[in-house]
């Protein structure tokens, strides 16, 4: 009896799987276009993200590359262990956090206070000349952008130190002082990035119900507090997003500008991790140990990521998942 009723039991389940998998073909079959659609965007991701993560392991091996990624003998946490233990650890952890945070502390609420400003601008010729010069800057490229820096800066010929020595100020090494690299750095990416970043929020603050501000003008309502109590609330889940997205990429300070505004005066304060993978992988050939020193740079971010997560959840009713 016992056998019997397990062998209905699975008759029962198996054609209940069968029809599942055939209405799940059914419906991709109907939406073909929408698949096709979002088809580029996958294989994007599944080959040049997904695929290159093979090749996480080399972090655990000695990786020679005649013997390949399989023949290649493991060696366990030894390249952790020695990036830890090396003396150049807490300088580049600092540098990496202390730029972050900065540009964090700096470039984050601008573009906030930018998108309400520009929502109590009426529309007009004053209103499109201010966002069109405030978004210009972000189509600039990072090498145009660190060569204007340069050539502004230069202490023969930048523009900007003959103008401060016009005013009668000494004018500090700008390129060459490592106290003055990480402001540099962070300012000249506020001011490509601010106008840019407005665009989200002005998005958010086009969905506010005009009807809201109408009423709080019959109640007496002054202008800020319309704007501290009607339009701060409704971007609030926007801010949110994008605070997580931004904690989450806390130690992923881009190589490419901090490399090309570098020099042996200011490595000092501008020798980041992602720079340090970049010269101990691709011009030292230190490939297994490259990888550790990445590796652990994304655990890092993910970790963050996750726990800022957790805490929006806790605290709000926005999070990411």
């Amino acid at each position: 009896m016992q056998g019997n009723g397990q062998s209905a039991l699975s008759m029962n389940v198996e054609p209940t799987t069968i029809i599942k998998k055939k209405s799940t073909w059914r419906k991709m079959l109907q939406n073909w276009e929408l698949y096709l659609f979002i088809a580029p965007a996958f294989f994007y991701f599944l080959i040049f993200h997904y695929g290159p993560m093979y090749g996480i392991q080399i972090a655990f091996k000695n990786f020679i590359p005649a013997k390949g990624i399989m023949g290649s003998p493991w060696v366990g946490f030894d390249h952790f262990e020695r990036f830890f233990n090396s003396y150049y650890f807490w300088d580049l952890l600092w540098n990496t956090l202390s730029i972050s945070l900065y540009e964090l502390a700096i470039g984050f609420p601008l573009p906030i206070i930018l998108a309400l400003a520009f929502n109590e601008v009426k529309d007009g010729f004053f209103k499109r000349t201010v966002q069109t010069v405030t978004y210009a800057p972000h189509f600039i490229s990072v090498v145009v952008m660190a060569g204007i820096i340069i050539t502004f800066l230069s202490p023969s010929s930048g523009i900007i130190i003959h103008i401060l020595t016009f005013l009668g100020i000494d004018a500090p090494s700008f390129l060459t002082d490592p106290a003055w690299f990480k402001t540099m750095y962070v300012l000249s990416g506020v001011w490509q990035s601010t106008g840019w970043g407005t665009i989200i929020y002005l998005a958010a603050l086009s969905g506010v119900d005009p009807q809201l501000h109408e009423a709080a003008v019959m109640d007496g309502a002054s202008r800020w507090q319309r704007i501290w109590n009607i339009n701060i609330p409704t971007i609030v889940p926007t801010i949110t997003i994008l605070l997580i997205l931004n904690m989450g990429s806390i130690l992923g300070v881009g190589f490419e500008k901090i490399l090309l505004l570098q020099n042996p005066l200011n490595m000092e304060a501008s020798d980041v991790i992602s720079t340090f993978v970049y010269r101990s992988g691709l011009i030292d050939a230190q490939y297994s140990f490259s990888t550790a020193v990445g590796l652990f740079n994304s655990v890092v971010n993910a970790i963050l990521l996750v726990t800022v997560n957790q805490i929006a959840r806790r605290t709000s009713e926005t999070s990411l998942w």
